[in-house]
């Protein structure tokens, strides 16, 4: 869940209510607890600069009614080269009793194993992706599996290398809407402009960018602060 610019922390504990299909079965999120989780204004700002960088004969865009957890699944993923995901992440226990991390897609009317609005890592990890850049733009999506002191890293981002993603951007901590719809595009925008850098130095320089940015918000009062430009890691191939 990343922190939108004008409604404070963004990192809230769903309601503990949820859905199941029949009793033994995998727990589902309940969609209505889904629906409650603040608004991303950023997300549609950022996927669409991206659409813009790279060009919309070259993208696939999912947005709002269209962002649903079923359409990813029925998505060619395997022939995608960066796969953007720019959403609400959860880690595991934050909907109900579910024991595992998610990223929230636009919920269902009603909830079903197809597509109950939240794709697990077990999800994640039965998906066939070709991408070799994955982008999660979404809180704590370097977090663990939710197994007691389970290590960083095991959760989604784990699922997301069983899936076939060669590296990731992860992030480690609730991520802040307004900023993160700045510092992804801006990471692309320096690697077009100089093919030379590795991801880790574009990101490098994205980091520095954001953190002498002379914007405010009124959550820190400032970009300065490591909750704005340091939550983000490359994990895996980070040269590119």
């Amino acid at each position: 869940c990343r922190w939108p610019a004008a409604c404070g922390a963004r990192h809230m504990p769903l309601a503990s209510s949820m859905w199941r299909a029949s009793s033994g079965e995998t727990p589902l999120a309940d969609p209505a607890a889904l629906r409650r989780l603040a608004r991303l204004p950023g997300t549609a700002k950022e996927l669409r600069a991206m659409e813009m960088l790279v060009g919309s004969g070259n993208t696939k865009l999912f947005l709002a009614g269209a962002a649903t957890e079923a359409n990813l699944k029925a998505a060619d993923l395997a022939s995608s080269s960066v796969l953007f995901l720019a959403t609400h992440g959860l880690v595991a226990g934050e909907v109900g009793d579910i024991g595992e991390p998610g990223l929230v897609f636009t919920p269902p009317a009603v909830a079903s194993a197809a597509d109950d609005g939240l794709l697990t890592a077990s999800e994640v990890a039965a998906l066939r992706i070709g991408a070799g850049w994955v982008i999660l733009s979404a809180c704590n999506t370097a977090a663990g599996d939710g197994r007691a002191g389970a290590p960083g890293l095991s959760g989604l981002a784990r699922a997301f290398f069983f899936a076939g993603s060669e590296s990731l951007l992860a992030s480690h901590w609730p991520v802040r809407d307004d900023v993160a719809a700045v510092l992804t595009v801006r990471l692309f925008e320096i690697l077009r402009a100089d093919p030379r850098l590795s991801r880790a130095e574009a990101l490098q320089r994205v980091e520095r960018e954001i953190r002498n940015d002379t914007r405010d918000d009124p959550y820190l009062k400032s970009w300065s602060h490591p909750s704005a430009w340091a939550p983000f890691s490359l994990i895996g191939d980070i040269d590119g």
